[in-house]
């Protein structure tokens, strides 16, 4: 039996069990095999091995009957190695992957051996941790199906909107399910965080905020509903670089578009504009201070109604808001944390009945990011790459969009299959692989793939699990990802 980096729980100091419906047992921790000896030994061992014939029926009956009940902490009775039957208490919770009823059994010290009393004492500590330890499992196993899903989901998506005509009359609707997508994805992230019971920095690379910003007008712009409303975009061509979490930008300047929207009663213009601010000292813009050095700005202006002077200082306090309900006035506090979390500010001047301006600073790096929405073709590429990922959906949307944009591109369903390829295959110059697979993991094919074939690059994905190390960063694609973000990391890796 061999461990798995996905099961969660291979550092527990434990014995810990994976079980499918059919009562064999997938995956074993270190505790577990030191526990169990050659009963956990092949391919496929059965839980039967393990299970003793003192227990009232046999593992399949009693599996069986928590398919659809609540699951109990029993004390248990197991062959361990050298055949002694021990009394366990048995934690068991249940979870569902891939249509498949799982099993998680974990095991307490053995009664037999540490005393019923001792077992007692120490039975709500090892159970809430157990309890815990179980949660995060299953939460680490939705986060990676459901990043996996939406990743297929977004990558369809931004494919077929790349190639559309920009009046398509379906853009809108895609545009929609693309806006959908991206924020479940970001509901997914926050439990991939959640389950490693640790705060997960997203990453922040330098990029081109005229993008972001043209996503999200094209999102109002192509609702009927505000069609009346007058749009003029005016982006500085050499916009500075600024770093930022896209996902979290892109939903600021979200919000403070459907704000300028908000207050248009009946048509109006809504200004969108970026420029590069350089400061040789401070300066102040409101309440936001400048530090000296690069900065972006963007400016959003819109002719509605303003805000009043008696409003315009609390618009950033959080619950306070001037609408009706549902807003619960936390739009711009949130804004505002985003910004600031950023090492930005956020100044908003207003003249109430003429119009609003609410200007986002960033600090930039003086050079210039190439915008890659202008010149989308330029990711095109030939080179070989081989895209390895356990879901086979994955494979296809890689497959498409790589071989669209003139990549040759073959894939595999396992690390073995992808190291298969490379031996047969030497002109492979990229090998793009999840971190997180059964029987091979991604790691141990990296690990290979430098150790046989030094001169083959390599791009890492997954939901949650990062490569380690920050030299590693700049091969790393979060899932769920874009066309944009998979074509732009491939030339990255393909170029450095």
């Amino acid at each position: 039996m061999k461990t798995d980096s996905g099961f969660g729980l291979e550092n527990a100091g434990w014995p810990a069990l994976l079980i499918d419906g059919t009562c064999v047992i997938r995956k074993a921790n270190p505790a577990a095999i030191k526990l169990f000896g050659a009963a956990l030994e092949g391919a496929s061992p059965l839980f039967s091995a393990i299970w003793s014939v003192e227990n009232a029926g046999s593992p399949e009956q009693f599996m069986a009957q928590w398919q659809c009940a609540p699951l109990p902490v029993l004390a248990l009775k197991f062959r361990v190695k050298g055949g002694a039957n021990l009394k366990h208490l048995v934690s068991i919770c249940s979870f569902t992957r891939d249509g498949e009823k799982c099993f998680i059994v974990q095991l307490l010290p053995a009664a037999d051996t540490a005393g019923e009393d001792k077992v007692r004492g120490s039975e709500t500590t090892f159970i809430q941790k157990q309890k815990l330890d179980c949660a995060l499992q299953m939460a680490r196993s939705v986060a990676l199906d459901f990043n996996n899903a939406l990743t297929g989901i977004l990558g369809h998506t931004s494919h077929v909107l790349s190639r559309m005509e920009s009046n398509h009359p379906w853009r809108h609707s895609l545009l929609e399910v693309e806006k959908a997508a991206a924020k479940a994805a970001e509901s997914a992230n926050d439990l991939g965080a959640f389950s490693l019971q640790e705060k997960v920095m997203r990453t922040q690379s330098a990029g081109n905020l005229n993008l972001v910003l043209e996503h999200a007008v094209e999102v109002f712009r192509q609702n009927n509903a505000i069609q009346a409303i007058e749009w003029k975009l005016s982006l500085e061509r050499n916009l500075f670089a600024a770093k930022f979490d896209e996902a979290k930008i892109q939903q600021a300047f979200m919000k403070i578009v459907e704000n300028s929207v908000e207050a248009l009663p009946q048509g109006g213009r809504i200004t969108v504009q970026t420029h590069n601010v350089e400061l040789t000292e401070r300066a102040q813009d409101r309440n936001v201070r400048l530090d000296a050095g690069a900065h972006v700005c963007v400016e959003i202006t819109d002719n509605g109604k303003g805000i009043t002077p008696e409003v315009l200082p609390r618009i950033f306090e959080p619950f306070f808001s001037t609408k009706p309900a549902p807003h619960r006035g936390l739009g711009l506090a949130w804004v505002y944390g985003v910004i600031t979390n950023h090492g930005g500010g956020v100044a908003v001047s207003s003249q109430p009945g003429a119009s609003t301006s609410v200007r986002v600073y960033l600090p930039a790096e003086q050079r210039v990011v190439e915008d890659p929405n202008s010149a989308l073709d330029e990711l095109r590429g030939k080179q070989s790459v081989v895209v390895v990922d356990d879901e086979d959906l994955l494979l296809t949307m890689s497959q498409v969009i790589l071989s669209d944009y003139g990549y040759q591109v073959v894939t595999a369903n396992t690390g073995q299959k992808a190291l298969d390829i490379l031996a047969a295959n030497d002109k492979v110059e990229l090998v793009i692989t999840d971190l997180v697979m059964p029987s091979m993991s991604g790691r141990e094919l990296v690990e290979q793939i430098h150790q046989r074939y030094p001169s083959v690059r390599v791009l890492c994905t997954s939901g949650y699990v990062r490569p380690g190390g920050p030299e590693n960063e700049a091969a790393y694609l979060q899932k769920p990802f874009t066309t944009r973000d998979l074509l732009l990391k491939v030339k990255q890796v393909l170029s450095a």
